[in-house]
């Protein structure tokens, strides 16, 4: 079964790109997961299913409230370089590291 990865920001558009971009290094690396973007305030919705839930740098600020609400799920934040860059390997390094 594909492991969830969830990443939320403020509109869940510039992550929609990120996303495609970790999903094409997960493809070149034969790794099966599952990588969806959504809006911050749809976190109640697609939150309590993910595997791990990455967050922009843009809502960074709700990073201790999610550690909250979802206690014993790997959350982080992306880092500005990563997300700037959209770079979807580092991002998906960051994601499988936190999955352990």
């Amino acid at each position: 079964m594909a492991k969830k990865i969830t990443l939320f920001c403020s509109a869940g558009m510039s992550t929609s790109l990120l996303v495609n971009k970790m999903r094409a290094e997960a493809q070149k690396a034969g790794e099966d997961f599952e990588i969806a973007a959504y809006s911050l305030n749809e976190a109640p919705k697609f939150a309590p299913e993910a595997d791990v839930i990455l967050i922009g740098p843009q809502v960074r600020f709700a990073l201790n409230n999610l550690k909250k609400e979802y206690p014993g799920k790997p959350i982080e934040a992306i880092d500005m370089r990563s997300y700037g860059l959209m770079d979807g390997k580092a991002v998906l390094a960051l994601a499988k590291k936190l999955m352990g």
